[in-house]
């Protein structure tokens, strides 16, 4: 027997049924507002939609836009130039290079404010030619060389031999050595008679590049005027090892022999920057003020450079405060150079005061 099934559905089908075609109107009767209103859009002609912004406008050519373009947007960070951060890779700006007078004064300022003496220094590295010079500028104010004019005598004696085409006599020679290893100044008065005084010292200067340097008058040889920079161009012709200098290398070894063999008690002054090659000191006690005049010029070698260094001072109260300020000075000046790599009272000379 066949089963009949019933083709009636259940109340749940029926109920569900309804539910579904309910939820149909909503839908159909949200399109048909849609249409009414594109219809109505259209015919009120409105601009066309768009999402392309002031830029879309501008370029639609749409008559019912602004005449004026819309502002082009702003360029990125990142494609700018200007905006743009240094690359990492990028090598850092080289800084200018510091002026060595400029820090050579820097560097002795200290010493100087603890002093009522004043100052004159120069150094050349030998080396690389890097100079550094302190002091006023030449022509304006000199210094009295007291002793350290006896290398100046003796180069223009020199000079006057190489002209004459001899060497020195003996009496010249023993006068030469006792003028520089002991400073005998009855020596000098010989010697500064034999080049003709202040007119034939300045005549050998002129030859030896010194244009600050006057000759003392008359027999005063100790107070002859003079600068570190022209001291250190003196020691120049006599260490210098190019043919530039007006001083036969016989003249030259003879003048560095004498320097290297300063007496005992002597050895101060820029000896203490280094090891000393080449040495000559000068003292002087001036009577009008009873303050000293001190100075130092010679070879040395620091670090295994060569430097020719020269100080000159005035108006130290004594002859120690004197040399300790040359000696700190010398030091000084050596440093700058490198960093950029960084006894008795004596007379001036001649007779009535030197």
């Amino acid at each position: 027997m066949s089963r009949h099934v019933s083709r009636h559905r259940s109340p749940r089908e029926a109920r569900g049924s309804i539910r579904n075609r309910r939820a149909t109107f909503p839908v159909l009767a949200a399109g048909a507002v849609a249409v009414l209103l594109l219809v109505v859009w259209v015919a009120m002609d409105f601009p066309p939609l768009s999402s392309g912004g002031a830029d879309s406008k501008a370029r639609s050519g749409d008559p019912g836009s602004s005449a004026t373009p819309g502002a082009p947007a702003a360029p990125s960070p990142s494609s700018s130039p200007a905006a743009s951060p240094p690359s990492s890779s990028s090598p850092p700006a080289a800084s200018p290079a510091a002026d060595p007078d400029q820090l050579l004064s820097e560097q002795l300022a200290p010493i100087l404010a603890a002093t009522t003496a004043s100052l004159s220094v120069a150094v050349l590295d030998m080396e690389d030619g890097d100079g550094a010079d302190y002091g006023v500028q030449a022509g304006k104010k000199t210094y009295d060389t007291a002793s350290i004019v006896k290398v100046d005598i003796l180069a223009a004696l020199l000079l006057k031999a190489q002209d004459q085409g001899r060497v020195l006599t003996a009496q010249e020679k023993s006068y030469a050595t006792s003028m520089i290893k002991v400073s005998d100044n009855a020596s000098a008065d010989a010697l500064w008679q034999a080049i003709g005084g202040a007119d034939g010292l300045d005549a050998a200067n002129e030859r030896l590049g010194l244009t600050s340097t006057t000759g003392g008058s008359g027999p005063l040889w100790g107070l002859t005027q003079s600068t570190a920079a022209d001291q250190i161009a003196l020691l120049s012709a006599v260490f210098g090892a190019d043919s530039g200098s007006p001083l036969g290398a016989g003249s030259q070894t003879y003048i560095q022999g004498l320097m290297g063999g300063i007496a005992a008690g002597q050895e101060w002054g820029v000896s203490a920057a280094g090891v000393v090659t080449g040495l000559k000191n000068g003292w002087l006690a001036r009577s009008a003020t009873g303050l000293w005049d001190i100075n130092s010029i010679g070879r040395i070698v620091a670090d295994g450079h060569g430097y020719l260094v020269a100080v000159l001072s005035s108006g130290s109260v004594s002859k120690e405060a004197g040399i300790s300020l040359v000696e700190k000075a010398a030091k000084t000046a050596v440093a700058v150079s490198a960093s950029g790599d960084d006894g008795d009272t004596e007379d001036a000379g001649g007779a009535g005061g030197r």
